[in-house]
């Protein structure tokens, strides 16, 4: 059977995202290589053979496995249909070169919580506009990815803190429309992005881009009420186009913008 391959990459606008990069091959076998970058990779179909540091390893499909930067590794299929991949490649800000060792001790970590955020993670890089989603799930992956390479066998405890849950609602609510960043947020208030974004969650039962994209689609359905067209709606209340007011808006709200205005009386 020829080699069948089929790719997408791109580089979002995400800090520490390198790119992005999707694949599905039949037969194609990577040589020995290296990165510069972190590589997290999960498999969604087949399976994956590789080598790193002279040991082979192979990816299940609850898998996540994490090859750290500057050291060699190969890939080839593991089933007779090759295997379908997503891959983010990280810089140093997200994972530390001092945790190099300990990835190329255990590349493959079976976590399922781990897999469903880093399946969660690569959903809302695919999504323009959904930037906030991205780094708030990316921190949460990170903080896991850590925690397994440091073996820490203790279970973290989440304290509430309710004032910093405020002062971050108050600053998306001063920038509903412009948005923030949350490694801007985070130098903002003094808070770790991790903690930032459990400290809303908790108080609010809600994630902040959740939060943020809420007060957007209430914008949005006033104005949509005094007869605007969705196009220029989306461009006035933080949506990074139309389709981004549409995929939200319906999501919140059960009908498109366009039908919704519609509907007014």
């Amino acid at each position: 059977m020829a080699d069948q391959q089929e790719v997408s990459a791109w580089r979002p606008r995400v800090p520490g995202v390198v790119e992005v990069f999707h694949a599905h091959f039949t037969e194609y076998a990577y040589p020995m290589h290296v990165h510069d970058a972190w590589t997290l990779l999960i498999v969604d179909d087949g399976a994956v053979r590789y080598d790193l540091d002279r040991h082979e390893h192979g990816t299940p499909l609850d898998t996540v496995s994490l090859l750290p930067p500057h050291v060699a590794h190969n890939g080839s299929p593991a089933t007779p249909d090759g295997f379908r991949k997503r891959v983010v490649y990280l810089d140093s800000s997200r994972l530390g070169e001092d945790l190099i060792g300990a990835a190329v001790d255990t590349p493959d970590l079976r976590d399922p919580l781990l897999r469903q955020r880093v399946g969660r993670l690569h959903s809302a890089l695919a999504r323009p506009g959904d930037e906030l989603e991205a780094e708030s799930r990316l921190t949460l992956v990170g903080e896991r990815l850590r925690d397994h390479l440091r073996r820490r066998t203790d279970v973290p405890v989440h304290r509430p803190d309710p004032v910093l849950a405020r002062r971050l609602r108050e600053l998306l609510d001063g920038r509903v429309v412009d948005g923030v960043r949350l490694e801007e947020a985070a130098r903002l208030l003094q808070a770790h992005p991790a903690h930032l974004v459990r400290a809303f969650s908790g108080a609010y039962g809600i994630a902040p881009h959740q939060y943020l994209m809420s007060r957007r689609v209430g914008r949005a359905r006033r104005l949509l009420l005094e007869g605007r067209a969705p196009g220029e709606v989306a461009a006035v209340t933080g949506f990074f186009d139309q389709a981004h007011l549409t995929r939200h808006f319906k999501k919140l709200v059960g009908v498109t913008p366009g039908r919704y205005r519609l509907s007014a009386r």
